[in-house]
C-alpha cells in the first residue's frame, strides 16, 4: 500500500540502493536517486529495465561535498521517505585509509542529519546500518544487542548510529534503522563474493578464500532486502531497528561449494586458501523475528534459487561483465 509516492534514495548507485529504487518504481513510487558517481553502466542498475523508468530522476551529488545540495533537493520536493544507502562499505579495506570511511559514513551523515533535522515534512528516514557494528558474536543477535565494533569500517557506522539515536531523542528525528545479511543477487558488483566465485569459475581462475572460508554467514536476496525495506519505510514507528534476514547460516566454505557442485566443477581446483582479512569478524547470526512478526514480512527467495539466477545473470553477461574489474577499487 502506499502512503507516500516520493522517495528519495541516496546511494542509488550500489547495489542495494539501485534494487530498492528498481522495487520502488515497480509498485507506483517516484523516484529520486542520489550518488557521488555518474550513473554506473546498465549492467548494474536494474532499474534501467523497469517499465516505470520515467518515474526516477537521478541526481549526482556527494554527501560529503554536497549537502547543502541534497538539502536544498529534500526541501524543494518535500521528500516524505528518506533511505539513504550511501557509505564506504569495503570491511577490510576500511584499515588502510580508515579517515576516509569516517569521513563519509560519519561525518557526512551527521551533517546531512544536522541540515534535516527540523524538516516536518519528512515521515520516515531509513538508515541503512550494518550487523558489523556488533562485533564478533556468539548465539543469535537481536537488535538491542550490545555494539562491539571491531573495524575502521564498524566503528563509522556505529558512530553514525548512535548520533541518529540521539538526533531521535533530542530532535524526534524521524529514523529507523536496518541491519542486514549478506546481500547477494543479479547486478552486484564482481568483487562480492557470490558472483565474484561465479564470475571466477566461469573465467578458469582460483577464488581466493581468506582464512579457509570458515566464517559464518546469513545471505539474503537482494529482492527479499528491497521488500523488507519499503516495508519498514512504510509501515515502522520511528525509532525502531530491525534485522532483515533468512533463518539459514552458511559458512563461506560450504557457500563456495555449493556453487561448485552448481556448476559442476571441484572445490579444491578452484580456490586458493589465503590469510584472513585483519578484525575479521566470525559469525553473524542475526535474530529477524522483529520484522517477521511486528511488520508481517517474509524472505521468499532460497539460496539455492538466488544462486541460481546469479549464475544465469553472470553467464547470460560475461563476455560484457569481463570488460570490469573482479576486485574492489577505493573512491575517496
Amino acid at each position: 500500500m502506499i502512503l507516500h509516492n516520493k522517495i528519495l534514495v541516496i546511494g542509488s548507485n550500489c547495489f542495494s540502493g539501485a534494487s530498492f529504487a528498481d522495487h520502488c518504481l515497480s509498485l507506483g513510487y517516484k523516484v529520486i536517486g542520489i550518488s557521488r558517481s555518474e550513473e554506473y553502466p546498465s549492467i548494474f542498475l536494474p532499474y534501467k529495465n523497469n517499465n516505470s523508468l520515467k518515474n526516477f530522476e537521478f541526481i549526482q551529488a556527494d554527501l560529503n561535498k554536497d549537502s547543502d545540495r541534497i538539502t536544498h533537493i529534500i526541501q524543494d520536493n518535500k521528500i516524505p521517505i528518506i533511505v539513504n544507502f550511501a557509505a564506504q562499505g569495503m570491511v577490510g579495506e576500511s584499515w588502510q585509509n580508515p579517515i576516509h570511511w569516517f569521513t563519509t559514513n560519519t561525518l557526512g551523515h551527521i551533517t546531512l542529519h544536522n541540515k534535516i533535522k527540523n524538516f516536518d515534512f519528512i515521515k520516515k528516514y531509513v538508515h541503512i546500518s550494518t550487523p558489523e557494528v556488533y562485533g564478533s558474536c556468539e548465539g543469535i543477535v537481536k537488535e538491542d544487542h550490545p555494539f562491539n565494533p571491531s573495524t575502521p569500517y564498524a566503528v563509522s557506522k556505529a558512530a553514525c548510529d548512535l548520533s541518529l539515536k540521539t538526533f531521535h531523542k533530542t530532535y524526534n528525528f524521524p529514523v529507523v534503522w536496518t541491519r542486514a545479511s549478506n546481500v547477494y543477487g543479479a547486478y552486484q558488483a564482481l568483487y562480492r563474493i557470490i558472483p565474484k566465485t561465479i564470475f571466477s569459475i566461469l573465467a578458469g581462475k582460483k577464488l581466493p578464500l581468506h582464512g579457509g572460508g570458515h566464517s559464518v554467514r546469513s545471505f539474503i536476496h537482494i529482492k527479499d532486502i528491497a521488500s523488507a525495506t519499503l516495508k519498514i519505510a512504510e509501515e515502522s514507528p520511528i525509532g525502531e531497528v530491525y534485522h532483515i534476514s533468512t533463518n539459514r547460516f552458511v559458512s563461506i566454505r560450504d557457500l563456495v561449494k555449493m556453487i561448485c557442485e552448481i556448476l559442476n566443477v571441484k572445490f579444491e581446483d578452484s580456490v586458493e586458501i589465503t590469510e584472513d582479512r585483519p578484525g575479521k569478524d566470525a559469525a553473524y547470526t542475526l535474530d529477524s523475528n522483529k520484522i517477521r512478526q511486528k511488520l508481517n514480512w517474509n524472505d521468499k527467495i532460497s539460496l539455492e534459487e538466488g544462486i541460481e539466477e546469479t549464475i544465469q545473470w553472470v553467464e547470460s553477461n560475461f563476455e560484457e561483465l569481463k570488460k570490469y574489474p573482479d576486485y574492489y577499487i577505493h573512491k575517496q
